[in-house]
This record gives C-alpha cells, sequence and structure tokens, in this order.
C-alpha cells in the first residue's frame, strides 16, 4: 500500500487527525470507486452520476466558504475565504459545467438534477458544524475534501498500477494530482495549523477529531454513491 498522507511537512495537525481515524481514512482514500477510476473499469454511468452530484456539492461547498468569511475573526482570514469563495462561484463551477458538457451533460440537467442523500447528508453536516463551531470547526469539516482529493491523486499518478493511457478518467486524475491543485491543499494543511495556533488546546482535539472522522465517512458515503448510483 501506497502512502496516503498530503503533500506537507510532519507533524501537522492534519496528521493528528487523520491518524486517530486511519481506517476510515484508508477507507476512503482506497475505496473501489477510487480503484476502478485508476484502472479505467468505473462504468461511465457511475462517473456522470458523481459529476452531476459533485456540481450540487460544489453549490454548498461554497455556501460553507461564504460562512467562512463570516465566521472568521481577522480581515486576513476573511479575505482568504472570500478569495476561495471567488473562485469556487466564478471559475471553478464553470470549469465543472465545462468537464460535464465534455461527458455528454448539458448544464441544465445539472441544474435540474436531484440532490442525492449522500450528498445532502455529507454537505449539511459541513455546514452544521461550522455554524455550531468556530471557523477552525469548519475547515476540519471540510479538509478531508480539499485535502482527501489531493491525497488521492497524487497517490495514483505516482502509483505505476494506475492507467493513464486510455484512461477515460485521466483528466480528472490530473486535475487533482497536478500542481495546481497539489498547492491548493498544501495551503489548507498550512491554513488548518495556522487557525488550530490560537484554538485547538488539547481540550479540543477529541471534537475536532470526531469531525474529522464522521466527515470522512461521509465522504466514502459520496464514493458509495456514485459507485452504486445510490439517490
Amino acid at each position: 500500500m501506497t502512502d496516503s498522507s498530503p503533500p506537507h511537512s510532519p507533524i501537522t495537525l492534519f496528521d493528528t487527525l487523520h491518524a486517530q481515524c486511519e481506517q476510515e481514512w484508508q477507507a476512503y482514500c482506497y475505496h473501489e470507486f477510487i480503484g476502478q477510476i485508476a484502472d479505467g473499469t468505473l462504468p461511465e454511468q457511475c462517473f456522470r452520476h458523481y459529476l452531476m452530484q459533485d456540481y450540487l456539492f460544489l453549490i454548498h461547498f461554497s455556501r460553507a466558504w461564504a460562512l467562512a468569511v463570516y465566521k472568521s475573526e481577522t480581515i486576513a482570514d476573511m479575505r482568504a475565504a472570500a478569495t476561495t469563495l471567488n473562485a469556487h462561484l466564478n471559475y471553478e463551477m464553470g470549469l465543472h459545467v465545462k468537464y460535464c458538457k465534455s461527458w455528454g451533460i448539458e448544464e441544465k440537467q445539472l441544474e435540474e438534477v436531484e440532490e442525492a442523500s449522500a450528498n445532502m447528508a455529507y454537505t449539511r453536516y459541513v455546514l452544521e458544524r461550522g455554524l455550531a463551531g468556530d471557523i477552525l470547526d469548519l475547515h476540519v469539516a471540510l479538509a478531508p475534501c480539499v485535502i482527501g482529493y489531493a491525497v488521492i491523486c497524487k497517490r495514483l499518478m505516482e502509483d505505476p498500477a494506475t492507467r493513464l493511457s486510455g484512461n477515460p478518467y485521466r483528466e480528472w486524475i490530473e486535475m487533482y494530482g497536478g500542481d495546481e491543485y497539489q498547492d491548493i491543499a498544501r495551503k489548507a494543511v498550512e491554513n488548518l495549523d495556522n487557525l488550530a495556533a490560537s484554538r485547538a488546546g488539547a481540550d479540543r482535539m477529541k471534537n475536532l477529531a470526531k469531525t474529522f472522522k464522521q466527515a470522512t465517512v461521509l465522504e466514502i458515503g459520496f464514493w458509495e454513491m456514485g459507485l452504486y448510483l445510490k439517490m
């Protein structure tokens, strides 16, 4: 089994969090959905289903970053969250719509798709943690997605068993495994540490670990939704 840690310097808050739910983290990073993407055998209807749900996920993800602006306690944190929000709403969602079109999915279909229960459970959990807690709680809930995709696709890019030539999912792998997204993940790891510096005493670690573990389990549910076309 190859490394499933993100590109960063040890020991970070992220190291501590995923070490406390290693079984769930491995189940997420090595899920069958990912295995079938790696060898190009994932049925295309499963990937289309995932892409359509991911569009809805991005909408709620943007709401989470808007909440991060509100929850921020410094101008610097507000600007950072606002920059990410702008990137999601005005750049990434446009790229996602374009990518979906290459798979035969029109924007109208994305706007009309019914939200899957796994999607709803995960996105509402992230928002709930942000509303109930502070900005650190919110970023910990977001971390399995933001950092996890980089971890997964970096491993796929480096694994000789991954089939890139002729793989219909190569662009997806390279998008999250490429330098641009890897840099986003590195900054997310650093941001967790910066936020934790003044907020994460020993008495908070139990709840932060619980949030991270639950978000990871819900990420597994997202793969399950895609693999088995669950609604």
